[in-house]
């Protein structure tokens, strides 16, 4: 498919008045001081991200109107009664509402991936990928002069930031678990990637194959990267390590900074995990002993809408623990997404 035409708007020929030719001179000093701008509302719309979930009703419509303008512009565009000139001001309009759809809906979401990640692991490749396409829709020339003009880009920005919102959007509103999720975001991710990069005035046979072959690669894509992937918007509040447990208080007696080495120790461990009212999650506790994995307990259901967290405790003895040895416990989820992780060293 061939990409979205590009217009030069000055091959129309028109008297400019002095106003106007000093809007032209300077369009690309102004665009950036726009793209400052942009971003710093986009600072602003990750601090309302970081306290309240309900925005995520709106995105729907966000995605929605991005889609359709995507999709159909460029056949717009193409229509011979509509000049050079006013095909140009339409594309602008247009992706000045894109652009700031985009910028709210990714810097929206991206602190509640970030609060998901673990820095020490994959999963941040994810939350830099977010922040960069976040960035991208508040850089006004490199959104117009190549993500708006190429098919195959938007399709691709489109399909990415798609799957990143539903994915955080079906946990929160529906109560979904991150493996069901992760999977129906990339399905719609597909779709809409295929929908946008391959028009519907195309042969219909030929369209539907497309999509399917785009769905599956993608589904595949995802059950591979889903440990990179983090589960948002599940995240470990704090983590702690014990000599010894105490039920009747469900704490930890005394709570250790540092592990004796020797033989025959035995290790506790509480995580604090959280989630949104409503959502239940299995999860799991992995221990590992200078990175080789030791034990990984059975799968507890984690309820979330506690505040302070759901508190899951597992302990392991292990036959030896030699000096300067390094402790870790990973709570991951069934799918294998990494909640956090908690490490404690070994007395040398």
């Amino acid at each position: 498919m061939a990409d979205a035409p590009r217009i030069d708007a000055s091959a129309a020929a028109h008297a400019e008045s002095p106003a106007a030719s000093w809007l032209q001179r300077h369009k690309g000093k102004l665009w950036w001081l726009h793209s400052i701008y942009a971003l710093l509302f986009g600072v602003g719309i990750m601090w309302l991200g970081t306290r309240n979930y309900n925005f995520l009703r709106v995105t729907v419509f966000h995605v929605g109107f991005i889609w359709l303008s995507s999709l159909y512009l460029p056949r717009l565009l193409n229509h011979p009664w509509v000049s050079a000139l006013w095909a140009e001001r339409l594309r602008l309009l247009v992706n000045y509402f894109n652009k700031n759809l985009y910028q709210q809906v990714l810097f929206f979401i991206l602190p509640i991936y970030y609060g998901s990640a673990t820095l020490s692991s994959g999963n941040v490749m994810f939350v830099v990928l977010l922040a960069i396409s976040a960035l991208l829709s508040t850089l006004d020339l490199v959104y117009d002069r190549h993500l708006s003009v190429r098919r195959s880009l938007t399709a691709l920005f489109f399909a990415f930031n798609l799957f990143a919102l539903i994915n955080v959007m079906l946990p929160v509103l529906w109560s979904i678990g991150n493996n069901w999720a992760t999977r129906i975001s990339a399905l719609l991710a597909a779709l809409g990637f295929a929908t946008i990069f391959q028009p519907f005035s195309q042969e219909r046979r030929r369209q539907y194959g497309f999509a399917i072959g785009a769905a599956l690669v993608l589904l595949a894509a995802i059950e591979l990267a889903r440990p990179v992937i983090p589960p948002a918007p599940i995240s470990l509040l704090a983590a702690q390590f014990g000599s010894d447990y105490h039920a009747e208080t469900k704490s930890l007696e005394p709570v250790l900074t540092e592990v004796e080495s020797g033989h025959g120790r035995r290790l506790h461990v509480i995580t604090r995990i959280k989630a949104p009212l409503g959502l239940k999650e299995t999860v799991q506790h992995r221990w590992y002993k200078n990175d080789g994995l030791v034990w990984a307990s059975p799968f507890i259901e984690v309820t979330g809408g506690r505040e302070q967290g759901f508190r899951l405790w597992t302990h392991f003895q292990f036959d030896v623990i030699e000096g300067g040895a390094v402790v870790r416990v990973d709570a991951v989820t069934e799918g294998g997404q990494l909640i956090g992780r908690a490490s404690i060293d070994a007395a040398r």
